[in-house]
């Protein structure tokens, strides 16, 4: 880590004394007029309920996707599954306050599409209010918004060197006329990435221990398209309608060999070739009334759409078999799925101001419909305990109402009360197999935050949310099908959701620095298990019971130095698992009890170098990951380090990115199992260097979107 480190403080260290003697030197001559971007904000504000990460004019936009600035978000990391997650825990992403109906690789896939250009800034929303359908933490994405008179936009070339290299271009064009605003965006990405993997599964009984390791390639052609329209009928009124296409293309290879023992002795040994094509369309719409009076301080908004997903899968499995004692065996298994999910919502929400006293109260209501079908067909001539076609079904039916109110005393004690109520309907089957559940389920979700100011510099504050998380459609489908290291894996149909509650402390002081404590704890869960069947080793969810505690305690600083030019943001933090009674439950008697472990992130940021229009930006993350029955071998060290050059005639910029650079991202973590251990290993191939080149066209004044951000004006919001 020193490695790392060290030449960041030297480099920014040099950069502020470069940057002190040529202003001195340049005092006394006349400026030449040019364009100059500077923080308004700190890059980072840390919030009584929020993080808030402003990345408007940050170096780090050019050429990345949205995706590539949430993994450099404080905060937020993501595991080795794709999984986003913020404080080791499972987010719900938002879009300008709109949820997205994606999680895990579909939601990367999803962001990859969203040119990072197109970013206000990113809050993550530690202790949300009941007006958010959160499993956790909110992460909302605030995009610009463009308004002043006539066409502008911008266009973006990117070229990434990793293992193999990528290329990444998009477009975005907004026009706005009186009280028509249009808004296009489309990208288009041809990516390679390289990703490699060893494992050590052992199994008790027998001491069965397979060591092995896979080496994949995955390369993606993936178009997307999305327009925003607007008009705002009068001063209090508008609407609109947000259209989003996508398309990926995707062919995937992987290789894999593995030796198996037991009780020291050799069994067997494999090698398999997979490879998978497939083909994901998705079309999303949304349309929105919105009423807003800024005088009375009245919102009503109003949300209704659809979404549909549909993804065609072939994979084809050859796997060499050599055993100690029968003959050898070629097996050979094709895997055909077509997936199709449908999605329907509307949703209302309004806030005003209540009393003579400054309260404020907002109330609001979703209903929202899900149809997933996913249809699976193998084929080969190894098909031994495998189902040789079903269709798995889920439908469900969330409806959910909430309230919150705030109101602030004394003028130092804000305070917010909510309460949210969802009731879920849900369904599922399987055609061929007959296997079926139906359930529903309510639950009161209530969430209090109180911040006490002792002075315009001193302040306290405590908040308390009860969650529900609950399992993807997929993560329920039987189905048993092969994986691309010679293991098997399916879905539990009998998976519960998980609640948990948080409590979280704040204490500010000189409105620069931060200290936070936080305490969660669960009695139930779900993750990944393994079992056997024969020779087979198989991975799917279970549910775990048991009371897991967390404590988590973190420090956080932000400063600003000459003249707001470099912006450095500094959070360090230690996090204590107790997880005794989970792993007593569960018998897992080689996991650890007690575990504790270090976390932090550091963003530093300068502008305007040598006033010759050049922002340097470099950011660096401690990352560890444990989760539940999984706990990390080794801590990740990832950084950034990135440099924009501006040209103001002619509104062109280019852009260099060096990412982990240092080092390799690697996710090995063990999990911990009834039947044994399962240690993977997985070499990340999110490394290299990247060149951009942005043209800019229009005035590119932007205002920041308030409108929906009813947060702002409901206590915990400033």
């Amino acid at each position: 880590m020193k490695t790392i480190l060290a030449p960041i403080i030297l480099l920014a260290g040099t950069l502020a004394f470069a940057q002190t003697t040529k202003d001195t030197v340049q005092s006394k001559e006349k400026e030449i007029e040019a364009v100059t971007l500077t923080y308004k904000k700190p890059t980072v504000e840390s919030k009584v309920d929020r993080t808030v990460f402003n990345v408007a004019n940050s170096s780090i936009l050019a050429g990345n996707t949205t995706w590539d600035v949430l993994r450099m978000t404080p905060l937020l990391s993501v595991d080795n599954n794709d999984a986003l997650k913020a404080e080791g825990e499972s987010v719900t992403v938002y879009i300008n306050d709109r949820k997205s109906v994606f999680t895990g690789k579909e939601l990367k896939e999803y962001l990859q599409t969203i040119p990072a250009d197109n970013l206000m800034k990113i809050e993550v929303i530690t202790s949300p209010s009941s007006r958010y359908e959160a499993t956790g933490s909110v992460v909302n994405i605030v995009l610009k918004k463009r308004d002043d008179e006539g066409m502008k936009g911008s266009i973006t070339f990117n070229n990434r060197q990793n293992t193999q290299n990528s290329q990444y271009t998009n477009f975005n064009l907004n026009y706005h006329k009186k009280k028509f605003t249009q808004t296009l965006i489309g990208s288009y990405s041809d990516n390679t990435f390289v990703q490699k993997n060893s494992f050590l599964n052992t199994i008790y009984e027998n001491n069965i221990v397979t060591d092995g390791s896979t080496n994949s390639v995955y390369k993606g052609k993936n178009p997307s398209l999305s327009s925003t329209s607007e008009f705002e009928m009068n001063d209090k009124n508008t609407m609109g309608v947000i259209l989003e296409l996508y398309q990926g293309k995707r062919n995937n290879s992987s290789e894999a060999d593995a030796i198996r023992t037991v009780n020291g002795v050799f069994d067997q040994s494999y090698d398999q070739v997979q490879n998978s094509s497939s083909l994901n369309r998705n079309v999303g719409t949304n349309f929105f009334y919105k009423y807003y009076d800024k005088e009375k301080n009245r919102i009503l908004d109003i949300n209704f759409g659809a979404n549909y997903d549909g993804e065609s899968d072939n994979s084809y499995f050859l796997k060499n078999t050599i055993f100690s004692e029968k003959p050898s065996s070629v097996n050979e298994i094709g895997v055909l799925s077509d997936v199709e999910n449908r999605n329907y919502y509307a949703k209302i929400d309004y806030t005003q101001p209540l009393g003579k006293e400054g309260g404020n109260l907002e109330v609001g209501g979703k209903i929202d419909f899900n149809n997933n079908v996913i249809p699976n067909d193998l084929f080969g001539n190894q098909l031994d305990g495998l189902s040789k076609r079903d269709v798995f079904h889920y439908e469900d039916n969330i409806n959910s109402v909430y309230a919150n109110y705030s109101k602030t005393f004394f003028k130092k004690l804000e305070t917010r009360f909510g309460i949210r109520y969802e009731h879920i309907d849900y369904k599922m089957r399987q055609d061929v197999a007959g296997t079926s559940r139906k359930d529903s389920y309510g639950a009161f979700l209530p969430n209090i935050l109180v911040k006490y100011s002792f002075s315009d510099k001193y302040d306290l504050s405590l908040t308390y949310n009860r969650n529900l998380w609950r399992p993807w459609y997929s993560e329920f489908n039987p189905f048993m099908q092969p994986t691309n290291d010679g293991f098997y894996t399916r879905g539990n149909i009998d998976l519960n959701p998980n609640p948990s509650d948080r409590l979280y402390m704040k204490f500010g002081f000189l409105k620069k620095y931060f200290l936070s404590a936080r305490y969660m704890y669960t009695n139930q869960d779900y993750w990944t298990a393994y079992l056997t069947e024969g020779d087979k080793i198989i991975s799917q969810e279970t549910n775990f019971s048991g009371k897991v505690h967390k404590y988590y305690v973190y420090a956080n600083t932000n400063q600003t130095f000459f003249k707001n030019k470099l912006n450095v943001n500094l959070g360090f933090g230690w996090n204590y698992l107790d997880n005794s009674d989970f792993n007593s439950r569960n018998g897992l008697n080689e996991a650890r009890d007690y575990l504790s472990y270090w976390a932090g992130s550091t963003n530093v940021s300068y502008t305007n170098l040598f006033n010759k229009n050049i922002n340097l930006s470099a950011w660096v993350e401690v990352s560890n990951q444990n989760n539940g029955n999984s706990f990390a071998n080794r801590t990740n060290v990832f950084h950034n380090i990135s440099a924009t050059k501006i040209f103001p005639k002619t509104q062109m910029e280019v852009s260099l990115q060096l990412v982990n650079i240092f080092s390799r991202p690697n996710f090995d973590s063990t999990s911990f199992n009834q039947i044994g251990t399962f240690r993977n290993s997985t070499q990340s191939d999110w490394y290299g260097f990247s060149l951009s080149f942005v043209k800019r066209f229009g005035n590119q004044k932007v205002k920041e979107n308030t409108k929906t951000d009813v947060e702002k004006n409901s206590g915990g919001g400033k």
